[in-house]
């Protein structure tokens, strides 16, 4: 009798919600994506007429999340500066991978472990450093090299 009593205590008590349906409710309700973190400060001042934080879709590449975007203009050129911060190195590195794969005739850039190429008539130069996916949008291989590197040294 003492084992059919403990028996139905057992059964009773684990009736309730399990675990994994709370978890469930708990992502349900939890936003479908983590924010933007601001990377402003990272940017290199020189030229800088403005920044912004985009939530997704940076550069309005579809394969790439948000970011932040800085709007430049020295020497009459206008082009743009951007930080994408990841979750790891590997995540930076397959984020890379998918702007790769979304740029027209892309060149392989040793130096910096990235990669040229276009997105219809705009340059892309685009880099991994650290957690970061990062580059410069506007600007020919030759002028975005120099600006890319400056903007790698100010990745930590």
């Amino acid at each position: 009798m003492r084992i059919l009593i403990c028996m139905s205590a057992l059964v009773l008590a684990g009736c309730g919600p399990s675990p994994s349906a709370e978890k469930v409710a708990k992502q349900e309700a939890a936003p479908a994506t983590a924010p933007v973190k601001d990377h402003t400060s990272m940017m290199p001042a020189v030229g800088l007429t403005g920044a912004t934080v985009v939530r997704d879709h940076i550069l309005g590449q579809e394969k790439l999340p948000g970011g932040t975007l800085g709007n430049y203009e020295t020497h009459g050129k206008k082009y743009q500066l951007f930080i994408i911060d990841t979750a790891d190195n590997q995540s930076a590195a397959f984020l890379l991978l998918d702007a790769k794969s979304a740029l027209r005739s892309p060149e392989y850039i040793s130096h910096m472990g990235g990669y040229f190429g276009s997105d219809g008539n705009r340059p892309i130069y685009v880099f991994a450093k650290l957690h970061y996916l990062a580059g410069v949008a506007g600007l020919s291989r030759e002028d975005a090299d120099p600006i890319a590197r400056v903007l790698a040294v100010r990745l930590r």
